[in-house]
């Protein structure tokens, strides 16, 4: 959206929500009410994630953005637009709710990091894309001056919708919610699918393992006779600090404001720092690609350095960034400052891109037991996009009105995000979905688990892998053993 709201077509078609003439208030909240669609997308799959399963539900979720962007390309009122941005947010929500999830359960320990970090590289691929787009329309002599500048990139979604459906139909469940739904072959022939091991002995014995695991775990809770009212307890599961602490990681993720740039970034070239129309669309594309090609730098990190240390150098750096953003708007005549602000606005982006746009979607799936993860996940994936909602809505306003103001409060929040991840967050490197939760259990009362989580989780890894070996040799001394009998038998 940020691409054409400047856009003459588009103010045209809609001058109630234009920048120069129109209410920044309602502006805001066109732009923002997809997020209240994506918060309902997402709640609805505490409902139906794990009872359609993984796939099933980001394909209903694609056929609904569908339906959305059809009537947002086709719009020619605003009430129709606005519907049209919620229908597409309640599909866009359904399938953020679940992707990282299911890339989760069906990945390796050792690679889960990474796993989750491509995809989130190819989410910002698309924003970086969605700018280059917009400028691409605007500056063409066929369709600068036409309605296609902004009806062509918001149909544009239709495409890649209608990809991931007919993808998904490619790619296997997850085993953990295939195990839930009682389809127990399924789930050991997709664990045995994606197991990298060669050997036909060894691969049998490992996926005996994980399923008799993923089985046992279930089995737990079910004699626990869980319901909605666990999600909000404690227990030894320690439920709802790994909820509060799933929310807090995605909320933080939009708390950054982030979206202040991602959304509105031509609007802050051109009315913030003075630029030209054209300028400011070419700027934000170079701010799209510059911000996609950040999220590269933590992928071959994330399964080596960890989670925390990552988050923690982004949150810094994204402090300082802000705290540069206010000094330098604060002078909007100057041009050295607006160079500095232009500079700052890609720092900023490079920060994130590095921490904060794909660690916050792995930690829900790592920090969230499989009894509660359904639940969890949707829970907070809604306060992602309802944080996202309250900083697209008001950024306008408070561009309009504090200008400057804008980088510090936003300086703040990630300030504050410091003491946050060392103390609260987890580290979670290389640990099996079921290793984090032994870690939960065995962290007593104190929420104060950041500090100590790697080494008491690298030894819960070690007890686990000599358990598991022990296990695969008592299987192998009962099998030769039986066999022996039987030779015996013979024999005699």
């Amino acid at each position: 959206m940020g691409g054409f709201l400047d856009s003459i077509p588009f103010q045209n078609t809609f001058p109630s929500i234009a920048t120069t003439t129109g209410s920044s208030t309602l502006q805001g909240f066109t732009v923002a009410v997809y997020e209240i669609g994506c918060a309902f997308g997402a709640l609805t799959v505490i409902f139906g994630g794990d009872r359609f399963g993984r796939r099933t539900t980001v394909i209903y979720g694609q056929i609904i953005l569908i339906i959305g962007a059809i009537l947002q390309f086709t719009s020619y009122s605003l009430a129709q637009l606005i519907v049209g941005r919620i229908v597409t947010g309640v599909g866009n929500g359904m399938a953020v709710a679940v992707l990282p999830t299911w890339n989760g359960e069906c990945s390796r320990p050792t690679s889960r990091g990474r796993a989750v970090m491509w995809q989130l590289n190819v989410n910002i691929f698309g924003v970086a894309l969605a700018y280059w787009v917009d400028f691409g329309l605007n500056e063409s002599s066929l369709t600068g001056n036409t309605d296609w500048s902004w009806r062509f990139p918001l149909s544009l979604q239709v495409l890649f919708s209608a990809l991931t459906i007919f993808l998904a139909s490619f790619i296997p469940d997850s085993p953990r919610a295939l195990v839930k739904q009682g389809r127990m072959e399924e789930a050991r022939d997709v664990i045995d699918m994606l197991s990298l091991e060669a050997d036909a002995s060894k691969r049998e014995d490992a996926t005996n393992v994980h399923m008799s695991v993923i089985e046992t775990i279930l089995a737990e809770e079910a004699e626990s006779n869980s319901s909605w009212s666990d999600i909000t307890t404690q227990g030894r599961p320690k439920f709802f600090q790994r909820l509060v602490l799933a929310v807090l990681s995605l909320s933080m993720m939009q708390l950054s404001g982030i979206n202040l740039i991602t959304y509105y970034a031509p609007t802050i070239f051109q009315n913030s720092l003075n630029m030209s129309h054209r300028m400011s669309l070419l700027l934000s594309g170079f701010n799209g690609l510059e911000y996609w090609l950040a999220t590269f730098i933590p992928i071959p990190l994330i399964d080596r350095l960890g989670r925390r240390p990552i988050l923690l150098f982004s949150a810094i750096g994204q402090t300082i960034s802000m705290a540069v953003l206010a000094g330098s708007t604060a002078y909007p005549d100057s041009t050295s400052a607006g160079v500095i602000a232009a500079v700052f606005l890609f720092v900023f982006n490079t920060f994130f891109g590095i921490g904060f746009d794909g660690i916050p979607f792995l930690l829900p799936v790592e920090l969230t037991p499989l009894q509660t993860r359904g639940k969890s996940v949707s829970i907070a994936t809604g306060c992602f996009w309802l944080c996202n909602f309250f900083v697209v809505m008001i950024s306008p306003v408070l561009i309009s009105r504090i200008q400057w103001g804008t980088y510090v409060l936003w300086c703040g929040t990630n300030l504050s995000f410091i003491p946050i991840i060392y103390f609260l967050i987890p580290e979670t490197l290389n640990g099996t979905l079921e290793d984090i939760s032994v870690m939960f259990e065995e962290s007593g009362d104190s929420w104060v688990i950041g500090p100590s989580s790697r080494a008491k989780l690298a030894q819960i890894i070690a007890n686990r892998e000599a358990a598991e070996a022990e296990r695969v040799d008592g299987e192998k001394d009962m099998l030769r053993a039986t066999a022996e009998t039987i030779e015996d038998s013979k024999f005699a």
